[in-house]
């Protein structure tokens, strides 16, 4: 049998998971041809065939299935050793894949990168947007090394960590301004707009709604963007996280309140593998990505402020678990030097 090489076990592992040579291809930054030579020389190495070729896509075997699975182990197996390595330096550098959802990256993300690559210009930052399901089975898989998700997951093999709480507020068109912010039973038989099945914030703002389903003339969208859009052409109410106020009501005529007490909220927080050497750095990070959070809450209380049944106006995000005091003051001391 020939020789086996790494570099066809990631080319296979990226073809299994695009179902695609021309996406496959991108993701691993070679030509087409390339890809598809080195798949050739794996079948031939291994003496069995792993995919079916089709015209647009490409479906694996059953012996393509098994062989998958294996080799996903094995990268990862890889993988971890150099996260050891990585760790083993004290502090995070390197690549480092973060996750991020939706509703949190166009946000947080500009925020959070900065800080980083400010403390850390050693840092190789790779950033994934997906939803959640997706950002946790790549995290599961070893294709990323953290996640900023809305909490909880209840995913066994993963360690969450809380960070900050932010509110749900009501956009609504702009000629509702003033009017009574109405509760969530009366939420409920107005047009409610919701983002797209998939998105966690969907089934949260069911939730505050004590709504199990939407109605049947309920409209979706694939971005908080779309909704406000939606809203400020008079075809409906919707919800959005706090931190998406400044960016996505800029450009619409809609009116923007808060609830009465309680507020609908989320926890925002970071998940990665319990196996993960880089633990220790991680919980380092989320110190990072909390400072961010209060970092741009300060950015926006200069915009006006968004009032509530009685016009007071929004407090700050409550932070939620902090990393151990002595792990604090390693990355105080840090910022203080830099």
């Amino acid at each position: 049998m020939n020789e086996i090489t790494f570099r066809q076990l990631r080319y296979f592992d990226a073809l299994a998971g695009q179902s695609h040579f021309g996406r496959a291809a991108a993701v691993c930054g070679i030509s087409q041809p390339a890809l598809s030579m080195q798949i050739k020389e794996l079948e031939e190495a291994l003496g069995a065939v792993l995919i079916e070729r089709g015209a647009r896509q490409v479906r694996l075997t059953k012996f393509g299935e098994e062989a998958a699975l294996r080799v996903r182990d094995i990268l990862r197996s890889v993988d971890e050793l150099g996260d050891f390595a990585r760790a083993s330096r004290g502090w995070l550098a390197g690549q480092l894949h973060i996750g991020m959802i939706p509703t949190i990256a166009p946000y947080l993300l500009p925020t959070v990168i900065g800080n980083l690559t400010r403390m850390h210009p050693e840092l190789d930052i790779h950033v994934r947007e997906a939803l959640t399901s997706k950002l946790i089975q790549e995290l599961v898989e070893g294709r990323l090394d953290t996640a900023i998700v809305a909490l909880p997951v209840s995913e066994p093999s993963l360690t969450e960590v809380a960070l900050f709480k932010e509110n749900f507020l009501l956009v609504r068109p702009g000629e509702d301004e003033g009017t009574p912010v109405p509760s969530s039973e009366r939420l409920r038989e107005m047009r409610l707009l919701l983002l797209e099945e998939g998105h966690c914030f969907r089934d949260q703002a069911l939730s505050f709604c004590n709504m199990q389903s939407p109605p049947r003339e309920a409209l979706d969208a694939s971005s908080l963007s779309t909704l406000v859009q939606m809203v400020s052409a008079g075809m409906g109410v919707t919800l959005i996280p706090e931190m998406a106020v400044a960016v996505e009501t800029r450009s619409g005529s809609v009116s923007v309140a808060r609830f009465k007490d309680p507020q609908p909220s989320r926890t925002i927080g970071m998940i990665w593998r319990k196996t993960s050497p880089l633990a220790g750095q991680l919980l380092q990070l989320s110190e990072v990505v909390c400072r961010s959070a209060v970092a741009l809450r300060e950015q926006q209380e200069g915009h006006r402020a968004i009032p509530g049944p009685k016009g007071r106006p929004g407090g700050k995000y409550s932070l939620k678990r902090r990393a151990p005091r002595h792990k604090r003051s390693a990355v105080n001391s840090r910022l203080a030097r830099r």
